[in-house]
């Protein structure tokens, strides 16, 4: 594929399935994020630039990012998350939507609690805490 993307074999986080040939994010040392960004849009992927109700950022571009992607498989759905912070990059993916918007919902409050990423002033002490309003994708621009 390229240096950005590479086809793996995975297993599911959600379910343990065992998937051969997902087209999966590594780590991209090679420009900075934004580059990465545009690599990573014409293999299906897309960097999710806010989270929750009112639209809080997701990271810190071009920085620290999300990315996310809906594919599928002979069974159903496919939904991958990468993190990417300074060139080193995570893919995880889930069966269903409801444990990727999880996932992505632990990343949010990560970033907002322990990074420079503004999220809710009244976040709770954890990210399983948080109310249904911030664990939803951003629906005033575009969100996953």
């Amino acid at each position: 594929m390229n240096n950005a993307v590479t086809k793996k074999t995975v297993t599911t986080a959600d379910t343990g399935e065992t998937i051969h040939d997902v087209p999966v994010l590594v780590n991209y040392h090679l420009n900075d994020g934004y580059d990465w960004m545009d690599v990573i849009g014409e293999h299906g992927w897309a960097v999710i630039p806010s989270w929750g109700c009112d639209g809080w950022d997701l990271g810190q571009w071009p920085y620290v990012m999300v990315a996310g992607t809906r594919t599928a498989d002979g069974i159903g759905n496919l939904f991958g998350m990468a993190t990417y912070c300074e060139g080193d990059v995570q893919t995880t993916f889930f069966r269903t939507k409801a444990r990727f918007w999880s996932a992505l919902s632990e990343q949010a409050f990560f970033h907002w609690t322990n990074g420079p990423a503004q999220g809710p002033a009244d976040l709770p002490g954890t990210a399983a805490e948080m109310p249904s309003r911030y664990r939803i994708p951003c629906t005033l621009g575009d969100a996953a």
